[in-house]
């Protein structure tokens, strides 16, 4: 890593976390470059640069800004996937409805046993959900990356509106199953007072 960034570089998420323009990421080295340009772009590190404090700041606040939105677009599939489609200008269908009813259909009943399981506080239902999302979800993120790679935009552009709802499940269970497990375990922290 350099010591300097191009401004052009704040343009491209890949160029900015020093990653090859694809959908499969490391990160482990996403991490590593997130710490690396936190640190380069503190207010106290910018301000070593500019004479004006005021002006420092603003733009370590704006370098900071991107940083961050460019380090959760490259972390999550769905957004990697939508930001790739951007890039290769396929993004303007992203936003219409999931046309797959079978996926739909099987989606939904997956919401609605995740929602049972919660509301239950069903640690065990929650814990057989969780590979069920994921599994689903690396089969998507599988069928986006043949696509993106072949250039067949349609298909890429319906994984990447499944990633989309298939992230926010995972999202959901696995706070599902912090809550649950969090819950059992100050229900113990009781036994001892």
């Amino acid at each position: 890593m350099t010591d300097t960034i191009p401004e052009t570089q704040f343009d491209n998420f890949f160029a900015l976390f020093e990653q090859p323009v694809q959908f499969e990421v490391n990160q482990d080295s996403l991490d590593q470059h997130l710490r690396l340009l936190q640190k380069r772009y503190h207010p106290d590190n910018v301000a070593k640069n500019l004479t004006d404090t005021k002006q420092a700041k603003q733009q370590s606040e704006q370098y900071s800004a991107i940083i961050n939105q460019a380090y959760q677009t490259l972390s999550a599939p769905d957004s990697r996937a939508g930001y790739l489609l951007g890039m290769a200008d396929q993004a303007q269908n992203l936003e219409h409805s999931i046309a797959d009813l079978d996926f739909l259909e099987d989606a939904m009943e997956i919401r609605m046993d995740l929602d049972d399981a919660i509301v239950g506080k069903d640690l065990l239902a929650l814990q057989q959900l969780h590979p069920q999302i994921t599994s689903r979800l690396a089969n998507q993120s599988q069928r986006f990356e043949t696509a993106y790679q072949e250039q067949d935009w349609p298909t890429a552009i319906d994984a990447t509106q499944k990633l989309k709802f298939l992230v926010k499940l995972n999202a959901d269970v696995t706070t599902g199953l912090d809550e649950v497990a969090t819950a059992a375990h100050s229900d113990d922290d009781d036994l001892y007072v």
